[in-house]
């Protein structure tokens, strides 16, 4: 089993009378006054970067073409009729917020909340959509290995999740704090995920108009079959764009995008996706103003995806500053962002 701290707890929160924690502050008085040799950390981080990352390596892979029979730009032609329209009638996004707030010799315990939200656009101005109320969730993600004398009201609980679980490979994660802080971050990536997923399910269950989504829609059966859900990726750490398909990424221009492929994530489901550059990247790295678009795969992909590339690159106005992703970030994932932050 490896090395456990002993923990002795004091009063439960059901016989202590308390409301389970819903605050930051909340949280560290919650464990300290339950888990004895628990000390207090103060600083709590919004993202899970600083303890490091969670996700895959860079890689550079090959991509799977199908438009065409070689990877290469294509200019996205404008609409005469209607310049500037897009046909997105939402945007949905989530965000988290991940810090350790108490440690019990060296093990942390991390609080974090996660939430996300659809917004509709009404008139021009984007209110949360009715059917489906923003979701904000807070839990505390334990290694409950490593702790002894848990006791059963804090592991049952619905807000606590144990993260020294069996990885793919068999393995316990160490008792290292990096890798218990890594096996936190990748709960609350999942449980995000899932948030996010539920409110793009019942988007396209019930509504007509496209979904602009920040992220990948690669999760679900259902949302990557859907020709409402358009899946808008800002960051790359996997590129499809091996041998000479790099070279034509990296010299495509503001208003292009690239051939069309097929994306097969493991355990996941296949989309039709390709590369579009929305800003000019002259003076600027290869990646500014790239982000790359994920939709259901089949039909005419070619004027798909000619007809989706107007609609986000038209959400290109007004620019979302001061965010520093502002190359690549459109105004209404900015808007739900700031939305949820207030709310959470």
């Amino acid at each position: 089993m490896g090395h456990r701290t002993g923990v002795k707890h004091h009063a439960t929160s059901a016989e202590a009378g308390d409301a389970w924690p819903s605050s930051v502050h909340g949280a560290r008085r919650f464990i300290t006054s339950r888990i004895a040799g628990s000390t207090t950390v103060e600083e709590l981080a919004t993202d899970g970067s600083r303890y490091g990352r969670s996700d895959d390596p860079a890689v550079i892979v090959e991509p799977d073409v199908i438009e065409g029979t070689v990877f290469g730009a294509r200019v996205v032609p404008r609409s005469g009729e209607t310049p500037g329209y897009s046909a997105f009638g939402a945007f949905l996004d989530g965000t988290q917020s991940i810090g350790i707030v108490n440690q019990v010799e060296g093990i942390p315990i991390v609080w974090a909340t996660v939430s996300a939200a659809i917004r509709v656009r009404v008139n021009r101005r984007l209110v949360a959509w009715q059917r489906f109320p923003p979701a904000v969730e807070r839990r505390y993600y334990v290694p409950f290995r490593y702790l002894d004398d848990l006791d059963s009201a804090f592991r049952n609980h619905p807000q606590v999740v144990d993260t020294a679980v069996v990885n793919t490979q068999g393995k316990f994660p160490s008792r290292h704090p990096a890798a218990l802080m890594e096996s936190a971050v990748q709960s609350v990536q999942r449980d995000r995920e899932l948030l996010e997923q539920r409110l793009a399910e019942s988007w396209c269950s019930t509504e007509r108009s496209a979904l602009f989504i920040d992220g990948s829609i690669t999760s679900s059966a259902a949302i990557s079959t859907s020709r409402l859900a358009v899946g808008v990726v800002k960051t790359h750490r996997r590129l499809y764009a091996d041998g000479d398909a790099f070279s034509a990424l990296a010299a495509l221009g503001a208003g292009e995008r690239s051939s069309v492929f097929r994306v097969s994530p493991r355990a996941r489901y296949a989309v039709a996706s390709w590369y579009l550059r929305i800003r000019k990247p002259a003076g600027r790295d290869a990646l500014f103003g790239l982000v790359r678009v994920e939709v259901s795969d089949g039909g005419d992909i070619a004027a798909r995806a000619d007809e989706v590339s107007g609609w986000i690159l038209a959400e290109g106005a007004p620019l979302a500053l001061p965010d520093g992703r502002w190359d690549k970030l459109a105004y209404g994932i900015r808007d739900t962002e700031e939305f949820l932050r207030a709310i959470s």
